[in-house]
């Protein structure tokens, strides 16, 4: 199974003259994951596969494969283009469904579900509010055309509701997962900021090397021995001879794990208490000598997201939500590098555009656009 990121915005609060706000869409063989989705979204989503239809053959991104939204927290650079986004997808006749996911707090999601109600003292960046409001503005399946969870978590209880427009709020057993996914799993990850938040991991499972076929039809093998052999268990032959199960395999292709932290002070509990991440994509807003700003507005700065993927064990760092003011993206490299350097971690930085891949067989890399092209 290949998980692939696709980052198409790299900036923190506002834009510059080179990164949009945030915005990634996930890719894996059972469909596509959008976590978050700032001003502009659909606009660069749209470049991102004319991109692909060009340097990309073969590689599509199609919104028809789009199966859930997952949101960090409320903040608008991270979710006020998902509403226009949405009814381009109804005027292109969309019929596949919508699961939308994000993080609430404990007193919200407690007023949604005794009087579908949000208390006054909640922050204007509070999810249900904004939810509630794109239904008022058409977001609803009936206006749509196409089914639409809304669904609020209040994550570090593991509690979940669905907002819907038409009947009070009702709990449910557990997170929904996208439609059709068996072998990919999405996990909410306890982040901290100033609104309620949380990160997100897509995981996908793995599984056994490729049967070789060809092999057993060489020996001529019956569709029992076949059986046995691809479920694990040696075969022996009337001749005596003992085949080896493992003979017959491929190579096994491992679980993936990639995490993108949305905002969060460094060390988050939903991340730290992780082990073996193959990819931690973790924002950097500040530098270090901006240390106090970043633990004042419960940021992270580029060595907080090394020891972050220090403490989950995590291959390989992207950096991103960079700051307005970073004019060289080398130096929150170093400094990360610095922290990490004892350590088996890659470390790179984040540039709108840019590919992060997880092959079937582990194996990370890093895609970078450069102009009219991805280079490694």
């Amino acid at each position: 199974m290949t998980l692939e990121l696709h980052i198409l915005g790299t900036s923190s609060a506002r834009p510059t003259g080179k990164r949009q706000v945030s915005g990634s869409v996930v890719s894996c063989d059972e469909g596509i994951a959008v976590i978050d989705a700032g001003e502009g979204f659909q606009t660069r989503y749209a470049l991102q596969r004319r991109r692909l239809k060009v340097h990309e053959k073969g590689t599509t991104l199609r919104a028809s494969k789009v199966n859930v939204v997952c949101l960090t927290h409320g903040h608008l650079d991270h979710t006020w283009g998902l509403l226009p986004w949405m009814h381009t997808m109804a005027l292109d006749k969309r019929a596949v469904p919508l699961l939308v996911l994000g993080p609430t707090s404990p007193d919200v999601f407690s007023a949604l579900l005794d009087s579908n109600t949000i208390p006054e003292d909640a922050p204007n960046a509070e999810l249900a509010r904004q939810m509630r409001s794109w239904q008022s503005l058409g977001a609803t399946s009936a206006e749509l055309g196409y089914d639409v969870r809304w669904v609020l978590g209040d994550v570090k209880s593991d509690r979940w509701l669905e907002l819907n427009a038409v009947t009070h709020p009702f709990e449910l057993e557990q997170m929904p997962q996208p439609e059709g996914w068996k072998k990919c799993r999405i996990q909410p990850l306890v982040t901290r900021h100033t609104v309620p938040s949380c990160g997100w991991m897509i995981e996908s499972r793995g599984s056994n090397g490729k049967f070789n076929r060809l092999k057993a039809a060489e020996l001529k093998l019956t569709d029992a021995q076949k059986t046995h052999l691809s479920s694990g268990h040696n075969v022996t032959l009337d001749n005596g001879v003992t085949l080896q199960a493992s003979e017959f395999r491929g190579k096994p292709r491992p679980a993936s794990r990639m995490v993108i932290s949305g905002d969060t002070a460094e060390l988050s509990d939903g991340i730290k208490n992780l082990s073996e991440v193959d990819v931690l994509v973790h924002e950097a807003t500040f530098l270090d000598e901006a240390q106090e700003w970043a633990d004042t507005y419960l940021h992270s700065t580029s060595t907080g997201a090394a020891r972050t993927a220090l403490a989950c064990s995590a291959r390989h760092l992207v950096l991103t939500h960079f700051s307005a003011r970073l004019k060289d993206e080398s130096i929150p490299i170093q400094e990360a590098v610095d922290v990490a350097v004892d350590a088996e971690l890659k470390v790179s930085s984040a540039c709108d555009g840019d590919r992060v891949r997880i092959d079937e067989y582990g194996g990370v890399h890093h895609l970078t656009w450069h102009d009219d092209r991805w280079t490694s």
